[in-house]
């Protein structure tokens, strides 16, 4: 059996959203529900599992992994609810699906690809590069002020360049720092810092 990488059509959505729940149920991600997913459809990649000869296999679940792109701004896109099915664990899936949303992030011409990963030497093995997590944009932390886990959030921000810096300067000064607007992200600093605050005095 092998696993085909394609776009999300609408018969996969109930499949997605239990495979991220499952996970979501263990605070390892957000958790997504069927109008979001619906509603995002077109950056949504599957795995599905298929035979040799190109059938669906009857015995195993329909979808076995997936992952979204979420776009923060016309230049940069987050890796997203990258979820694999218990059975498919250690065979290089995920690596395959990040792979996979990398090319769509080429194929939509962004110049830049982040993630808030627990696990940060999966992404760097991949090309990836840890960076302050208050250096992405601030739309990142949108969906993340609603987490349980946002006051002592443990998450790393990685960045992929996916466009060459065109001269010295710019290597010394990544194209994700012109992303940052004070007044956009400041807030939200601020309201992590006062929940870490407030945390160390229970």
């Amino acid at each position: 059996m092998s696993n085909t990488i394609r776009p999300a059509r609408e018969e996969d959505v109930p499949h997605i959203v239990a495979l991220v729940n499952h996970f979501a149920g263990q605070n390892l991600m957000l958790p997504r529900t069927e109008e979001s997913v619906h509603r995002t459809l077109a950056d949504w990649l599957v795995a599905v599992p298929m035979t040799p000869d190109g059938a669906a296999t009857p015995d195993a679940p329909p979808v076995v992994g997936c992952g979204a792109l979420v776009p923060l701004t016309d230049t940069l896109v987050e890796v997203r609810s990258l979820a694999i099915h218990a059975s498919q664990h250690g065979k290089g899936l995920g690596s395959v699906i990040v792979q996979a949303l990398i090319d769509m992030a080429r194929e939509r011409e962004y110049h830049q690809v982040c993630a808030l990963t627990l696990r940060e030497n999966f992404f760097t093995r991949l090309g990836f590069h840890v960076v302050d997590r208050w250096s992405i944009s601030p739309k990142v932390w949108q969906a993340c002020i609603y987490c349980p886990k946002f006051h002592r959030c443990d998450e790393i921000a990685v960045l992929m360049n996916l466009v060459q810096p065109p001269d010295d300067s710019a290597v010394k000064r990544p194209a994700w720092s012109n992303l940052l607007k004070y007044e956009e992200w400041q807030p939200l600093k601020l309201a992590y810092r006062r929940d870490q605050a407030e945390v160390g005095q229970e």
